[in-house]
């Protein structure tokens, strides 16, 4: 057993070997909270978490940090815009980030840092830096020295003296625009830290690696975050991490975006989907299967239909699920995955390939179930279960059946509530055999666009 995994810094799929044998160390970029999230910022959650449990079937002890960059450029001037406090802007999308997480399904990270909790291990890396000659205080900022990095840009590929220079706006005393800032000078109105080049506040890359530092030590196995921030967030990371002497993260996992009419869903271009939102449109559950069952590689191009098919395409994991426990009472997962399910997982968190044996599963039950074959049906859900569970959609988990109360369960629980008084009627209709009026409740219902399906333990409705 061995799980791969595309390494970016590799630019292939390597074969994953722990630093320490049985555990793995997982570093995520996570939040900056300037802003709710939308279903783009909460993919890479949603996929990290999948890799994580991966790695918990598979026996590993993990350890998962997931950073939450609490000052930046945006918030400041978020605040400046809403007049409030930074701190109070940044706590409150913060909330509003872990509610979604919480609310599609995240597991809670092992360590879940604040950028400003972490002012001394930042000011730590950059006296280090500076006395081994990789940074350099100027006009109260820090600057990394890019020039003295020989392996800076290896992750994105990219050429020094062809690297476009940013604009510097705001920053003084740097010698070679490249350079990049570690921590900025304080400005009036703005929050500030002192530290010995003077007061000032962090510079976003800097964060990371010294938040990285402290939770997981000189090295650790998986960094993972976006595609955007390959460059140059993570190539900034890295290159102050190992000047400062870190071997810092040995394999480097990037998710794709999801984007709308083919560009990355961002705030910026007023396409953003907040999950608050949608999740009053959409069950939780379904907005995870959507989310997480592309390839964490694969752009997700956003759209209701795409939205509607997922919906469909769970709606019949549900209904088989539904017809074993009417029949036989809830079955308790599997200790094992199906083979083919797990070497699609071992193989690139090979989601999609797995969800083939997911859905090939579901008609070997359905099967089952039409020739009364109760053992295999009982079986078939017990493989299920275990396979979902993996992927954080057993709906039959507490997580999804323990009556929730966000207003979609309650949403659901209402319609279920009405749907039922009209196949009472319908059911009255057809015991005193009107059965044109049992008919047309039938037909109104499913021009409606719910399908019916009677049983032996009465009628039950599901999403067409």
């Amino acid at each position: 057993m061995t799980i791969r995994l595309y390494d970016t810094s590799a630019r292939q799929i390597r074969d994953f070997i722990p630093l320490t044998p049985g555990c793995v160390s997982i570093y995520l970029c996570g939040a900056t909270v300037q802003a709710a999230p939308h279903i783009g910022h909460i993919r890479s959650g949603l996929n990290f978490d999948i890799m994580r449990r991966w790695f918990a079937h598979r026996g590993y002890d993990v350890t998962f940090v997931r950073n939450v960059t609490d000052i930046d450029d945006k918030i400041i001037a978020k605040s400046a815009e809403q007049g409030r406090p930074w701190w109070s802007l940044g706590y409150e999308n913060e909330v509003a980030f872990n509610t979604a997480y919480d609310v599609l399904g995240c597991l809670r990270p092992t360590y879940e840092p604040r950028a400003t909790g972490h002012v001394p291990e930042m000011i730590e890396m950059m006296r280090g830096l500076i006395e081994r000659g990789h940074a350099y205080a100027a006009d109260g900022n820090v600057y990394f020295d890019v020039r003295s990095f020989p392996g800076y840009l290896s992750l994105s590929n990219q050429d020094l003296d062809h690297l476009k220079q940013p604009s510097g706006e705001g920053e003084s005393g740097k010698r070679d625009p490249r350079d990049f800032a570690m921590w900025k000078a304080a400005k009036e109105g703005e929050p500030s830290w002192e530290t010995p080049w003077g007061r000032g506040r962090p510079g976003w890359h800097l964060e990371c690696s010294a938040m990285a530092h402290k939770y997981l030590g000189e090295a650790f196995d998986i960094h993972g975050g976006g595609i955007d921030l390959i460059f140059p967030h993570h190539e900034n990371e890295i290159a102050q991490a190992k000047a400062f002497g870190d071997g810092f993260a040995q394999y480097w996992t990037h998710n794709a975006w999801v984007t709308m009419s083919g560009e990355k869903m961002s705030k910026s271009l007023g396409n953003s989907l907040l999950v608050s939102e949608m999740v009053k449109q959409w069950r939780p559950i379904v907005l995870r299967y959507y989310l997480g069952t592309p390839h964490y590689r694969s752009m997700i191009e956003y759209s209701e239909d795409a939205l509607r098919e997922a919906e469909a395409a769970f709606a019949r994991i549900e209904g088989f699920i539904q017809r074993v426990v009417e029949k036989a009472g809830v079955v308790e997962p599997a200790a094992e995955v199906p083979p083919a399910f797990a070497e699609a997982m071992d193989d690139d968190l090979g989601v999609p390939q797995a969800m083939a044996i997911v859905h090939t599963t579901v008609r070997q039950g359905n099967s089952a179930l039409t020739a009364d074959d109760k053992e295999a049906a009982v079986a078939r859900l017990a493989e299920l279960r275990a396979m979902l569970g993996v992927l954080g959609l057993d709906p039959l988990d507490e997580r999804w059946s323990g009556g929730g109360t966000d207003r979609t369960q309650d949403l659901h629980g209402v319609v279920d509530s009405l749907v039922r008084l009209v196949l009472d009627q319908r059911q009255s209709a057809r015991a005193r055999k009107d059965y044109a009026t049992a008919d047309a409740i039938r037909d109104q219902i499913q021009q409606s666009g719910l399908a019916i399906e009677d049983t032996p333990s009465g009628p039950r409705w599901s999403l067409s």
